[in-house]
């Protein structure tokens, strides 16, 4: 049987999504816990990967069991249990075989939060804007996002990706309801390796007015990373959705 996890977890502690050695991560947390549960060794696929310090609302990932459980909701509350304060596991669905979470996804969402004043509640999860940013061209700027494809300019320089291609269909900076501040929020049908905070690092060089909207698109003409802004700090990205064509979307 084979199942979907749907999850959350706060990225502050952990090196990432992805087990790796002598580091602390989300996938081998979940692992762990989870293995002991079923009392059975059980890995889990992820639906992509966070950095360091990036955090989820929405996250899914899919493991394998022998037999069916008995009860998912149960086997759900036990995780919670386990996994510590910083993963939260919302519920466990039954889904078929060949089903896959990286593969199957048609659709990601991120977020990342800019306060422009300081806050001592969300410091570990925004970044605070050293000045003032004219929001209404770094959107002029960001809708060029949606009509581009390549985003080498915005990858992660010597990446294991295959394709730099990407279809981004929504890239926009909205107010932040009861805070001083914005939230960006981009979607595609896949992300490059650090591509969101290096956009967002150059989207933020536009409403400083170091770049004009023809400089921003002759950044991504270039397709070199080196033309592109700074990768902004993680704390203030969430990975905020994701879409599968056999689940109901989920508010995070």
């Amino acid at each position: 049987m084979r199942y979907f996890l749907r999850l959350a977890y706060n990225g502050s502690p952990f090196h990432g999504w992805q087990r790796q050695p002598n580091a602390s991560s989300v996938q081998e947390t979940l692992e762990e816990s989870l293995s002991t549960i079923l009392r059975t060794p059980t890995p889990i696929t992820g639906a992509g990967r966070t950095d360091t310090g990036v955090h989820a609302a929405c996250m899914y990932a899919h493991f394998d069991t022998l037999s069916p459980l008995a009860d998912p909701e149960a086997t759900a509350r036990a995780l919670n249990r386990m996994c510590g304060r910083d993963i939260a596991i919302r519920e466990i669905i039954p889904v078929h075989s060949e089903a896959h979470a990286r593969f199957d996804a048609t659709m990601r969402t991120y977020k990342y939060f800019v306060l422009f004043s300081k806050s001592p509640f969300f410091r570990n999860m925004s970044w605070l804007s050293p000045s003032g940013l004219d929001i209404k061209r770094m959107n002029e700027a960001a809708e060029i996002l949606t009509r581009t494809s390549d985003f080498t300019s915005f990858a992660k320089l010597h990446s294991d990706a295959k394709t730099n291609i990407c279809k981004v269909s929504e890239a926009l900076w909205t107010p932040l309801e009861g805070f001083p501040g914005v939230v960006f929020t981009i979607s595609a049908d896949r992300f490059l390796r650090n591509m969101v905070r290096a956009v967002v690092g150059t989207l933020v060089d536009v409403g400083r007015g170091k770049l004009s909207l023809e400089e921003f698109a002759a950044v991504i003409e270039k397709k070199d990373r080196c033309a592109a802004g700074t990768s902004m700090p993680p704390e203030a990205l969430f990975l905020w959705d994701i879409r599968y064509p056999y689940i109901k979307p989920q508010n995070p």
